[in-house]
């Protein structure tokens, strides 16, 4: 088995060779712009994981595994727009260097792009895995979508957030394990449970995240901690405190979300103190170990030598006890 490590790097020296025509200037160089500002490459990287486990040929999965770094970053381009974002990975926004229209065009040829790249698996697996790449980008759109009508909303339940999270995050991870496992040799049973464990395993990874943003290191988090906070942003963290909270510390929080000039560093901690008080901590890492557990279940159940479970195993476990 090669290491994630390395499977990481394999797609980092791909992405640098991808080539896109010189003209018209404005509709290609944001696309070679936001493929350079770098990031984990986690989910390609994933889909050659699954590869390898099924005795494949990971250089044969290098296309499609492109396809799904290129499609991951055409929803981040348009995402930025959507949220008005100003910096991505410390660097200025596609729409903020050129502006909003190139933003659009660029990541709509973006998506053909990946489109393109997954088309090169071998013909006999053409059709099934274009199924689960088209499913996947419409359960993106669809997350997407959810997440911003939140944005207008005060009655969001946690069974709707873990939903999204599922349709905006998750499903990526699942899909690109399931692509891999098929190109690998996997049968169809065996794909489909080692999506089901990459599915858990990302709304696993997401309610980390948020737990995280407000209790990560920030030496350590790489983002600002508290900046969901500061943002208002629906996590399951603050689903669970209006949830849980009485009408004094309902209307504390209520009136800490509706400030509009405040002292991020005070909103933060007196936030942080409620969400203490209603020990919403404990209740997030609860439901992420129920997520990581039904990840593993799945995964025993796959038709794998265990020496290769236990890669997975130890890959899930990194995934879900780190500090950035």
């Amino acid at each position: 088995m090669r290491k994630l490590e390395d499977l990481q790097e394999l797609i980092s020296e791909a992405v640098e060779k991808l080539t896109f025509p010189g003209y018209p200037a404005e509709l290609y160089e944001p696309i070679t712009y936001i493929l350079s500002l770098g990031g984990k490459r986690m989910r390609p990287a994933l889909l050659l994981m699954a590869c390898d486990l099924f005795g494949g040929d990971v250089d044969a999965a290098v296309p499609p595994a492109l396809a799904i770094e290129v499609f991951h970053n055409f929803t981040l381009m348009h995402d930025d727009i959507m949220d008005n974002a100003p910096l991505r990975r410390g660097r200025t926004t596609v729409h903020e260097r050129w502006n909003q229209n190139v933003g659009i065009l660029s990541g709509d040829v973006m998506l053909i792009e990946g489109y393109k790249l997954m088309m090169q698996v071998e013909e006999h697996l053409l059709r099934p895995i274009m199924n689960i790449f088209n499913s996947t980008a419409v359960s993106v759109c669809e997350g997407q979508q959810i997440d911003m009508e939140f944005e207008q909303r005060n009655d969001t339940g946690i069974d709707e957030y873990l939903e999204m999270i599922r349709l905006k995050t998750a499903v990526v991870l699942g899909s690109a394990l399931k692509i891999g496992a098929l190109i690998g040799g996997a049968d169809q049973q065996d794909a489909e449970l080692l999506s089901v464990f990459g599915e858990q395993l990302g709304i696993a990874f997401q309610l980390q995240d948020d737990i995280l943003d407000v209790y990560g290191n920030p030496e350590k988090f790489g983002k600002q901690v508290g900046g969901d906070i500061i943002s208002n942003k629906k996590t399951y963290l603050l689903i669970k405190a209006l949830e849980r909270a009485n009408e004094k510390q309902r209307q504390e929080l209520d009136d800490l979300i509706a400030l509009k000039q405040f002292d991020s560093t005070g909103k933060v901690a007196a936030v942080t103190a409620l969400y203490d008080a209603l020990e919403v901590r404990q209740h997030a890492e609860h439901t992420m170990q129920g997520y990581a557990e039904k990840a593993f279940v799945a995964l025993d159940a796959i038709n794998l030598p265990e020496a290769q479970k236990q890669y997975l195993r130890d890959f899930a476990d990194g995934l879900l006890v780190r500090e950035n």
